[in-house]
């Protein structure tokens, strides 16, 4: 199946920039990955215009699929998610000025300010608005549920959380080759929030990719990876 072109720009630029690399890489979970996927390396200025722009048609993309998904504030993280909410909230009002023109962003700090307005929260309030978290993967979840905790505190109510990135792997075990089926994180968090996790890409995405510039040996060694630590959800 053809992937969206927002995708495949999106792939295209990760692949030249060196965000998404093939080859052989160590996780911190300690398996042994055919890629990496590093985000943190679109800082240059066509690149955040590039992932901001491939968030906000994620974002677009499913309003239009689900008319019930609507959101008032895009809510970065300290400190990776906050360049990415700013410049994602531009990129939505460029898509379509009528429709996300009014949208906001905020972002956390994290130490509180004891001058000024002071608080937490910088931008918009998180009070009685519809919140998306903005951020680039999630690994552990640990981090995700910080952020949501911070939304709840605040008053806002979190309606779903877009990533650049969906690995599509179960979480880690103490013997990770055990062959048992397990939940991915961001799976983890779809089912206990209720909530809509998007991702810009995942793992098949990556995998159709390949598929189609005929790259036979990452293609293989992807392949295999995903079949060995897939996801159950």
């Amino acid at each position: 199946m053809a992937l969206p072109e927002y995708k495949h720009a999106f792939l295209k630029d990760c692949v030249e920039a060196g965000a998404l690399k093939f080859g052989t890489f160590t996780l911190k979970s300690k398996r042994i990955s055919p890629y990496f996927f590093n985000a943190g390396l679109f800082h240059r200025a066509d690149l955040l215009r590039s992932i901001s722009s491939a968030y906000a048609h994620t974002l677009a993309s499913h309003a239009e699929s689900d008319p019930s998904f609507q959101f008032d504030v895009l809510f970065g993280p300290a400190y990776k998610g906050i360049p990415l909410a700013a410049a994602t909230v531009d990129k939505l009002a460029q898509l379509d000025i009528s429709k996300y023109g009014k949208k906001s962003y905020s972002f956390n700090r994290k130490e509180a300010k004891d001058h000024g307005e002071g608080g937490n929260i910088v931008g918009a309030s998180l009070k009685s608005q519809k919140v998306v978290i903005v951020d680039d993967v999630i690994t552990a979840g640990t981090a995700i549920r910080e952020a949501i905790e911070i939304i709840k505190r605040e008053g806002g109510e979190l309606v779903g959380i877009v990533v650049a990135f969906d690995r599509l792997e179960k979480t880690p075990s103490a013997t990770d080759d055990d062959g048992q089926p397990r939940p991915s994180a961001i799976g983890e968090v779809r089912k206990q929030y209720g909530i809509p996790v998007l991702a810009i890409l995942t793992l098949d995405d990556v995998v159709e990719y390949l598929r189609g510039l005929g790259s036979a040996d990452d293609l293989k060694r992807l392949d295999e990876y995903r079949e060995k630590y897939r996801a159950s959800d």
